[in-house]
């Protein structure tokens, strides 16, 4: 280990150093090596927080954890975020219960605000349904010190309760907050978005009217276009059960005190069309038309409405909003485009996504983000058009905005690999690690053994170490497959047993 120690240590230098390092376990011994070389220095939270990352998204939870107990004991300063993201990795390999521990664990750090890793541990519970945990553990801890706002934790909690169609609660909930003030906290447009979810799935439709309604004094007293996504739930639902006078009737007030709408928008023609259509999918067309063409034009009104519809599946709607909003002046934002992507994505239309990104973003000067090209890449794997999703690889590390990152690399080497390109896997793969981007133990698993069905032993045990070098541990199986390879091309054998040999000593 050959570490280039500076004549004098600081924590932003150590984190620089451990970073640079393939092995996490290397990483490990030169941050513990680094308060015997330096008497006086003392790690901070940053670098505690960087070595706690590299150990955990490497899966070294043993080591992780003796790290964790040394920040304890040092007493060190450390932030919220540090423990949201160790409950996250926990969350990503099913360790729930670790997870659980190491929150209720926190109070015993130097740390004053934990608001961000409860609300975390409350939505990993809420998406995997764990509905009695969430119970307990906001009981437990809604009343705690380290809880600085209550909001975030109040609208998972009715979250929770619409998932199991338990409305009438969360309503319950929510005008608690807002009569009583209850638990110092106001519901604001989120709040309004989870209860009108939840109301208009259970069909308490009386109660989401009054809801709506009430939204236009308590948060929209000036009128937003923001909120055309809360409305069109009403609206929506209110077609779906037969009831489209009701739709009609609320849809004017809407106009007129939701967004502001000055007369002449008001007065639209089409009103009347909509009360007298029989078809609740073309009565709910028409409203969406309405919630678009009556109110003060705005970004936040076309986008809200454009994300919906495209959510829903409904491209050729939403590609009407933008239509809509181009001819008014207004240009559509990368949410909106990045929405569209992944509409046509879902709907297995790869090649117009495509065009989205080369065509219709760069017309519109929209610079496309990572995530967009990401849904575009993996589809291209997925439809084995790999030679295009390279290409797409190329183009974004050429461009400013919208690089490759973990996830790029890693589905192009996947997807090279299932199609048995392996030669060009390793290249990409390569380049993955050079921009220290370190892939899961499986990538280099299919790798390693595509080689092997090559006869290419010599790059195979030169990715079987690399693989041992960043502290991943071969399976069994994998060992046995390149022994095998080897047996079966005997010419090659001794090129590669001097390095098989260290290998296994290691």
């Amino acid at each position: 280990m050959n570490v280039r120690w500076p004549r004098l240590l600081n924590p932003t230098q150590l984190s620089q150093i451990i970073k640079q390092q393939k092995n996490p376990l290397t990483a490990l011994q030169i941050f513990n090596e680094a308060k015997s070389k330096y008497p006086n220095y003392n790690h901070n939270g940053t670098v505690y927080a960087t070595m706690i990352n590299i150990l955990g998204n490497s899966s070294h939870f043993s080591e992780m954890k003796q790290v964790l107990h040394q920040m304890r004991e040092d007493s060190c300063e450390c932030k919220d975020s540090l423990f949201s993201s160790i409950i996250k990795t926990y969350a990503k390999v099913g360790m729930f219960d670790e997870a659980v521990s190491l929150f209720k664990s926190i109070p015993q750090f130097n740390c004053v605000n934990w608001t961000g890793s409860f609300n975390t541990l409350l939505q990993i519970m809420v998406k995997e349904s764990k509905l009695e945990a969430f119970h307990r553990l906001f009981v437990e801890n809604l009343s705690g010190w380290g809880l600085k706002s209550r909001m975030g934790s109040l609208n998972l909690l009715m979250e929770a309760l619409c998932r199991i169609r338990r409305s009438d609660v969360a309503l319950q909930v929510f005008l608690e907050m807002v009569d009583y003030h209850q638990w110092c906290s106001y519901p604001d447009r989120e709040s309004y978005r989870i209860l009108m979810r939840g109301l208009c799935k259970d069909g308490r439709l009386n109660e989401a009217t009054h809801l709506l309604y009430s939204m236009f004094w308590r948060i929209s007293p000036k009128g937003y276009g923001g909120d055309i996504a809360i409305y069109r739930m009403l609206l929506g639902t209110l077609c779906d059960h037969g009831h489209i006078d009701e739709a009609v009737t609320i849809l004017e007030k809407i106009l007129k005190k939701g967004l502001k709408a000055p007369k002449s928008r008001r007065k639209l023609g089409y009103l009347d069309q909509i009360r007298c259509s029989g078809d609740k999918q073309q009565a709910k067309a028409l409203i969406n038309e309405a919630l678009v063409k009556g109110g003060i034009p705005s970004l936040a009104s076309y986008g809200a409405i454009a994300t919906d519809l495209y959510s829903e599946g409904k491209v050729d709607d939403g590609n009407k909003v933008i239509d809509e909003m181009l001819e008014r002046g207004f240009q559509p934002s990368q949410v909106i485009y990045e929405a569209k992507v992944a509409a046509l994505c879902r709907d297995g239309k790869v090649d117009e996504a495509r065009k989205v990104i080369e065509e219709e973003m760069g017309q519109h000067h929209c610079v496309p983000t990572t995530k967009a090209y990401n849904l575009v890449v993996k589809g291209l794997c997925d439809e084995g058009k790999l030679d295009l999703a390279i290409w797409f690889l190329e183009k974004m590390c050429k461009q400013v905005g919208g690089a490759p990152d973990k996830e790029t690399f890693a589905v192009i080497v996947d997807g090279l690999c299932n199609d048995g390109r392996f030669i060009e896997a390793s290249k990409i793969l390569e380049r993955m690690l050079n921009r220290s981007y370190w892939p899961h133990p499986e990538t280099y698993t299919a790798l390693i053994r595509g080689l092997c069905s090559m006869n290419r032993h010599y790059e195979a045990v030169m990715w079987l170490e690399e693989m041992i070098s960043q502290g991943r541990v071969p399976e069994p199986s994998l060992w046995n497959t390149i022994v095998a390879s080897f047996c079966s091309n005997m010419a090659e054998f001794e090129v590669c047993y001097e390095r098989l040999d260290w290998l296994r000593s290691i």
